[in-house]
């Protein structure tokens, strides 16, 4: 399973960071994740009115680590 990991920072203390992890549900490569990994994050952002994204990726990840 793959996943896009946010690394987000809050707004009102930049020095607490945590990332956030989206699963996707298909099987999909990291390239193939990274090309649809943007839409993502506006919906992230709204739902997450307090933080402010600093970056990104796309990792395998397990059922568990979710």
């Amino acid at each position: 399973m793959i996943a896009i990991i946010i690394s987000a920072c809050l707004i009102s203390d930049p020095t607490v960071c945590r990332d956030h992890k989206i699963p996707l549900m298909s099987d999909i490569s990291t390239d193939m994740c990274a090309l649809h990994a943007p839409p993502h994050f506006g919906k992230w952002a709204d739902e997450h009115p307090g933080w402010q994204i600093k970056r990104w990726r796309c990792a395998p990840v397990s059922a568990q680590d979710i």
